[in-house]
This record gives structure tokens, sequence and C-alpha cells, in this order.
């Protein structure tokens, strides 16, 4: 089946051909050269993907820096789990996890920031999303914990870490 594109200026001519049997979309020139192709599946992902990103009115407030820190945290089962956190902000962590907990799970995740890492942060959460799998957003299968509960001096602490390390056009 082929679908022109007669609504978006910047493609008007071009034309995507769907083939059912290979589960892809091609996307077709105008004089119907091949520009390229994608899997169904990739599709799935990305929309699956972009409906877990933070709706606006949830969008950061805090600042927020990509590092590596040292967290803990009991998991469902109970079980003590250590891991690292990849992003850290004023506002939450995405925690790097294989088995990461289900969206709207509330506990309470300990963390070490680089500058002090024995120096242990505690603060209460709910995971707000998850990767379950690696993938080109995030490269880590993970979940991303907003914080629902912090104590003023360790979110001043945070921020503190968080703003020294944002360069000056950032902050």
């Amino acid at each position: 089946m082929k679908l022109p594109l007669v609504a978006t200026k910047a493609h008007l001519g071009k034309s995507l051909e769907l083939d059912t049997k290979r589960e892809t979309i091609t996307l077709l020139g105008s004089d119907g050269q091949v520009l390229g192709m994608v899997s169904w599946g990739a599709i799935v992902d990305y929309i699956n993907f972009s409906q877990q990103q933070a709706r606006p009115n949830e969008a950061r407030v805090q600042p927020r820096v990509s590092l590596t820190a040292k967290v803990r945290y009991l998991a469902s089962d109970g079980s003590q789990v250590e891991s690292r956190a990849t992003g850290v902000g004023g506002g939450g962590l995405f925690i790097e996890s294989t088995s990461p907990m289900a969206v709207g799970t509330e506990f309470t995740v300990s963390f070490a920031l680089p500058d002090r890492y024995a120096e242990w942060l505690e603060a209460k959460g709910r995971v707000a999303w998850v990767c379950p799998k690696a993938d080109q957003y995030t490269f880590f299968p993970g979940m991303g914990v907003r914080f629902t509960t912090v104590a003023p001096d360790t979110l001043a602490r945070m921020l503190e870490f968080v703003n020294s390390l944002k360069k000056p056009d950032q902050a």
C-alpha cells in the first residue's frame, strides 16, 4: 500500500509504502527512489518511549546533570539493591537496573554523590518512567525516579553539587 505525503510541505511528492509481510515502512522520493526504511517494531518502540516521557505538566523544574552516583534501595521483593544513578538532579534521578520497578512504585533511595562517596543522602521517590531495555535514548535499562520527599538539607546539598557542575550558560 502506498500513501502519498500531501499535507507536510517539506515532503510533498514523497510517499510511504507499507509492506505488511516484512512489517516495514519505506520512504520513497518523488521519482520512486528508496530514501529509507524502518521496521514497524522500531516505530512501536519509538511511540512507547515517547509516551513514557514526562508530560508538559511534569517537566523538570530542578537542575540536573549527567554523572555516576552510587545508589541503594530495597527492591519490590525486599532485597537490597546496589546500583548507580547516571542522571542526578534536585527533582530525581535515573537508576540503572535490568529489573526496574513498576511505574508508580514508591520507595526510599540512598545515594552518594561523587564528591563525597562516604556521605549517603536519602530521599523518598516514585518511579516516574521505565526503560526496560537498552535503547538509543538512555543507553541503559533502568527507571526514572521523581523525588516525593527530600529533607531540606539533602536538597540543598544536591543542588549545590549539581549547580557546581553546570556550565555558566546552563545555570
